[in-house]
């Protein structure tokens, strides 16, 4: 079996997506990183490694894209930094069950820019719309179908 390591920008990830991205590394020996500025817990509390960042910028975006590697997987809500694991040949999902491609990541980055001019003008609103069991359940068969991709 391949070394795949698991690497989760943790600052902004859902506990069911930390929780389960945890429990499927102990199920397949991998190693499970959190990276973030701050502590971050976790149900399986000697199952992952907590990598704390300094508060700057990207800081912990930038510690994960200095040490992934080939065959890792990285879980991110932050689509600029997919943009950058993607273009490194990276797997990288968002805790919603986007996969990250090739094929689409610079449409979506247009997608956020254009979201983000629309917000800074005062024409729309962002939101916190929650996580719920759907999107949990689009992240849980994401993240399975990529992991026992990495693993073949």
């Amino acid at each position: 079996m391949k070394q795949v390591q698991i690497w989760i920008d943790a600052d902004s990830c859902p506990a069911l997506v930390r929780n389960h991205a945890v429990k499927i590394g102990l199920q397949l020996n991998l190693k499970v990183y959190f990276v973030a500025n701050k502590e971050i817990k976790c149900d399986f509390s000697n199952a992952y490694q907590m990598i704390i960042c300094n508060q700057e910028k990207d800081a912990a975006d930038n510690y994960i894209f200095s040490n992934v590697q080939e065959n890792d997987l990285v879980i991110t809500r932050d689509i600029v930094f997919a943009d950058r694991l993607v273009e490194k040949n990276i797997a990288c999902i968002n805790d919603r069950g986007t996969i990250f491609t090739k094929d689409n990541i610079k449409p979506l980055l247009s997608t956020r820019d254009f979201d983000l001019s629309l917000a800074q003008m005062g024409l729309v609103k962002h939101y916190n719309e929650g996580y719920d069991k759907k999107k949990f359940a689009a992240f849980a068969n994401s993240f399975d179908k990529v992991i026992h991709q990495l693993l073949r």
